[in-house]
């Protein structure tokens, strides 16, 4: 199977065993480093993983960056809540410029069993005034947005025809995750509605109903349907392998290869 870009997670404790699959099978890098709380507090720690990285010897040259997720809320109705998500996607943009990531990933965030129609409609009308301004404040880099625990692709695909007059737009289609927390049985829905926003896709493996980040070809997703619908709807959308660590990327990219 052939894709326009294919990305790994690097893995800071086997950065070395990354470069080496990185560069066996042309990949680039999507940095995970920094959307964890707790890391993002450490400034001493994140000054000095981002130093690292922009100095790494035989590092790709195309690298993405998942932005901070956790309780990052925009369409909240608390004002401090909005204050505090807006603090981490600022500095999630931040850190990914100084990267010189291309883009950087965000979670939808919206909570999944509300399904009052005042909510629905707030989170996409809030989101698409917020995006907005971030889109046009920083119109040099790329933002993606990813389906989470998304049960449906209509809050995403609403959100994304508001935003799409923006070129440094896109969404990331998580296809795990639409497997995992959608219905399985609904994957064509979710494609071809989200088709005409999707510049950015995540994969892995799961058994359809947990998100377990699993190498590809050992879970239940079919990568025979996957293979036919990136070449029909999206063929130049990057593609992150979403495993953890070099061994689980590898046999992933095996598997793409023999697909």
């Amino acid at each position: 199977m052939k894709v326009n870009k294919l990305l790994i997670i690097p893995d800071y404790n086997q950065i070395e065993k990354c470069l080496t699959v990185a560069k066996e099978y042309d990949c680039g890098f999507e940095y995970n480093d920094f959307y964890i709380p707790d890391f993002l507090e450490d400034d001493k720690g994140c000054r000095e993983r981002i130093a690292y990285y922009k100095t790494l010897q035989g590092a790709p040259g195309y690298c993405t960056m998942h932005g901070s997720f956790f309780d990052v809320t925009v369409a909240s109705d608390d004002p401090r809540i909005v204050e505090a998500s807006d603090y981490r996607i600022e500095q999630s943009i931040r850190i990914a410029k100084e990267l010189n990531a291309k883009a950087v990933v965000f979670h939808t965030n919206f909570i999944p069993n509300f399904h009052m129609d005042y909510y629905k409609e707030n989170w996409v009308e809030r989101n698409a005034v917020y995006w907005a301004e971030k889109l046009k404040k920083y119109p040099d880099i790329n933002i993606y947005m990813e389906n989470m625990f998304d049960m449906s692709y209509e809050l995403l695909a609403g959100l994304a025809e508001r935003l799409k007059q923006y070129s440094n737009f896109g969404v990331c289609f998580d296809f795990a995750h639409a497997h995992a927390f959608g219905d399985a049985s609904e994957i064509d829905c979710w494609v071809k509605a989200l088709a005409p926003y999707v510049k950015h896709i995540h994969i892995n493996d799961n058994d359809l109903e947990k998100d377990l980040h699993l190498p590809l070809g050992e879970g239940e997703i079919d990568w025979n349907y996957f293979k036919t619908v990136y070449e029909t709807y999206f063929p130049q959308a990057t593609v992150l392998i979403e495993v953890k660590g070099p061994d689980g990327a590898k046999r992933s990219l095996q598997f793409l290869q023999n697909l």
